[in-house]
């Protein structure tokens, strides 16, 4: 339980068998300077020496959680079902805290928010940047702020906790899109921080089932936007993706 004058963030790390990735993402964790940090770590059983990494740090863990699950979004539900901090943020195993004072620098933004927001940068897997997202974070954000795709990360959102609602377990790559949707249809004060505050590594699940995780997009973007609405958006996404390859192109030529 978080007992501080600051507002408690907990911190859940979902993690099954990437030994050369958790220790990593825990240190980027532990290593915050804001001190009202409550840091939950969800194992999925794994057998490949991530729990052996992840123990060495269990002294600094509120709750550690290994055993089997029904995929990546029940280990996150398990992880917000203990949950005790005024917001929650998802850093799962690979992905990074943007420096050590990112956390005190999203709270110092304003007072009392819903939702705090930022940018993200990409990294590979042998820690190089990858430069910005294509999907830039929005100036403002509302619900309807994904009607032209997933415009802010996963690692890059803080949500009060009472918002936070269980993940849709329909959605198996996807359902982070839905997850942050019905959070930011109840946030009444939304903020971007106006800087980068995390740091994603490239090539999860939903790239590797790249053709499920457009299909569970639509779905949940006609779920919430409507039918007609999210297919003329899809030319509006097509069009953007095509422009933004060409630009690349033409610079890396």
């Amino acid at each position: 339980m978080i007992q501080n004058t600051q507002p408690g963030l907990t911190v859940i790390t979902v993690v099954y068998n990437n030994v050369q990735d958790i220790e990593r993402t825990m240190l980027s964790v532990l290593g915050q300077s804001y001190p009202a940090i409550e840091y939950i770590v969800v194992d999925g059983q794994s057998t490949d020496g991530t729990l052996q990494v992840i123990e060495q740090y269990k002294p600094k863990l509120a709750k550690l959680i290994s055993e089997k699950d029904k995929g990546i979004y029940d280990a996150m539900n398990k992880g917000l079902a203990l949950a005790s901090g005024d917001y929650v943020i998802f850093m799962n195993s690979g992905d990074e805290f943007f420096d050590a004072d990112t956390v005190a620098t999203v709270f110092a933004a304003a007072d009392n928010a819903d939702i705090y927001y930022g940018e993200t940068e990409m990294i590979a897997g042998n820690g190089e940047s990858l430069g910005q997202r294509r999907h830039k974070a929005p100036k403002k954000f509302t619900w309807r702020g994904f009607k032209y795709g997933m415009s802010i990360s996963h690692q890059a959102i803080y949500v009060r906790r009472a918002l936070a609602e269980p993940y849709d377990m329909q959605y198996q790559l996807s359902a982070d899109i839905e997850w942050i949707i019905r959070a930011a249809k109840k946030a009444k004060k939304i903020i971007n921080v106006n800087r980068y505050v995390a740091k994603y590594l490239v090539g999860g699940m939903s790239k590797k089932k790249h053709r499920q995780s457009l299909k569970e997009r639509f779905a949940i973007m006609k779920r919430y936007y409507g039918l007609i609405p999210t297919i003329l958006n899809h030319f509006v996404i097509a069009f953007n993706l095509a422009w933004y390859w060409l630009k690349n192109k033409r610079t890396n030529d």
